[in-house]
């Protein structure tokens, strides 16, 4: 009797973000030199951020303002006392050649966000909790551009633009508690959803306004001990983030169960162009970049009543959003995902429905039409000239009969361009429902004449027809024949 085969091991992953969000701030973190975005190379700099002898830094009172923000909105503790420290950091990118950052004693620690995974087929919602170690403040560190190259290796010379340099930063730290580059991603989205929301970031990734970095590690499931961690630098993308880490599961799971490769802490990059994580660097533990306190600048104390006063003044978040949208609403954890995504949007459809406007009927047009025509033409809710007023205008004309929906879909192009009151151009053009059934029969009655070939293939059997015959009756109505009212009566007629 041959002995049965080893059960094969099954692993899961550890996986840890760390992301790092540019904040909304007119000026850098401690000089008063611009922090916009866009500007001409090296143009916002200024002596303390090309690290000239003597200078001092100076906090920027709004980056701690929007620190603890963040920090509240994650549900993290606020430290009353914290400070600043430097982080060795030779690189051509950070001409100090240190980073004022924060080690031992950060602004906010011991948090959670609550992620939502929606199985769009099904309707169903996993939720799940994830932790934040910490989240402290730092200085970004400048732009290098290497010419023929986009790495280092093989470029023939390099440029630096130092106008990123001092723009402040929060650096978020999760809890190794998620398990797959989907969950990864969500919670990435989320935090930026967070950031937006409290409107201390845009969180624009193509800008590199939020970056994220991935930790992660493959262990046989059941076993406490981590594996050997391999950090993922500078994600732009939340899908680069979600194939990153599927990759690199797959390739450390392989790496495990063949033996013929190694498992070494390294930092990886992900090659976009060819889905792949390449070695980049042996990775640097704290020790190697000799954190000090920082000695230019005071320690921060954050009083209880300064604490309270900026808990005061947090928005409702993103999730307490579609809780509400869930509980009051009634709408689906789709839809609520869907509207709450962007702050703007979410007001903008509060707004309509504030109206008197039927909740499920606004949320489909928003997340429908108005939203296919953002994407379509690149702009924001802000850019469009039909205000929520006109939305819930519309939509109670259609509501009570008064249009059709098609006849509200006809006018919508030119309600988002020019705006104006709804009910004033249904009246202006006369485009009020016909919903008299004489007036409606006598339409049927001159397509059908019109029409024999139609009706005799229809009366033979051919029943899809009747979808012909509809389209006839709303084209010669000008769409403003009543379309139920139409189908009852024309199939009386049809099978007369």
């Amino acid at each position: 009797m041959t002995a049965a085969a080893p059960a094969k091991t099954e692993y899961e992953a550890v996986i840890g973000l760390e992301i790092h969000c540019q904040l909304s701030t007119n000026t850098k973190i401690f000089t008063p030199s611009s922090a916009e975005f866009g500007a001409a190379p090296n143009t916002h700099i200024d002596p303390i951020t090309v690290g000239m002898p003597g200078v001092l830094p100076v906090l920027n009172e709004k980056v701690l303002e929007y620190a603890v923000k963040a920090g509240l909105a994650l549900n993290c503790q606020i430290a009353p006392y914290s400070k600043f420290d430097r982080k060795q950091y030779f690189y051509p990118d950070l001409p100090k050649n240190y980073q004022i950052s924060q080690f031992d004693l950060p602004i906010a620690e011991h948090g959670w966000i609550n992620i939502e995974l929606v199985d769009k087929k099904s309707g169903t919602v996993e939720r799940k909790k994830i932790g934040i170690t910490r989240l402290h403040m730092e200085e970004d560190a400048g732009k290098l551009v290497h010419a023929g190259s986009d790495s280092l290796a093989g470029s023939t010379y390099s440029l630096v633009d130092y106008n990123r340099a001092g723009v402040p930063l929060i650096e978020i730290v999760s809890e190794p508690d998620l398990r797959t580059g989907k969950e990864a991603a969500e919670y990435a989205q989320e935090v930026r959803r967070v950031v937006r929301y409290l409107g201390v970031g845009d969180g624009n990734m193509q800008e590199g306004s939020l970056r994220c970095d991935v930790n992660i590690s493959i262990r046989p499931k059941g076993r406490e001990a981590f594996g050997t961690k391999v950090e993922i630098k500078n994600m732009n993308s939340f899908s680069a983030i979600q194939k990153a880490i599927d990759y690199e599961i797959e390739r450390q799971t392989e790496a495990l169960e063949s033996g013929d490769e190694e498992i070494i802490q390294e930092t990886r990059l992900w090659d976009e162009s060819i889905q792949v994580t390449k070695s980049m660097r042996s990775k640097e533990g704290s020790s190697d970049y000799r954190y000090f306190p920082e000695p230019d600048l005071p320690p921060i104390e954050v009083s209880k009543k300064q604490l309270e006063f900026w808990k005061s003044e947090l928005p409702e978040l993103p999730a307490e959003k579609r809780d509400r949208y869930e509980k009051e609403l009634g709408l689906s954890a789709y839809d609520t995902r869907v509207l709450t995504d962007d702050r703007s949007i979410a007001d903008y459809f509060e707004q309509t429905i504030a109206t008197g406007a039927e909740t499920k009927t606004v949320a489909n047009w928003v997340m429908g039409d108005i939203a296919g025509y953002l994407n379509a033409e690149k702009l924001t809710i802000g850019d469009i000239s039909l205000t929520p007023e006109g939305l819930g205008e519309l939509v109670n004309l259609i509501t009570a009969g008064t249009i059709s929906n098609k006849i509200g879909k006809d006018l919508l192009p030119t309600l988002l361009k020019e705006g104006g009151s709804p009910k004033a151009i249904v009246e202006e053009k006369g485009l009020v429902q016909i919903s008299d059934p004489a007036a409606i029969a006598a339409i049927i009655d001159d397509v059908m004449a019109a029409n024999p070939d139609e009706l005799a293939k229809y009366r033979a059997g051919k029943k899809t027809l009747q979808g012909f015959f509809v389209g006839k009756v709303m084209q010669q109505s000008g769409g403003r024949a009543d379309p139920k009212l139409t189908n009852q009566l024309l199939g009386k007629k049809l099978n007369g």
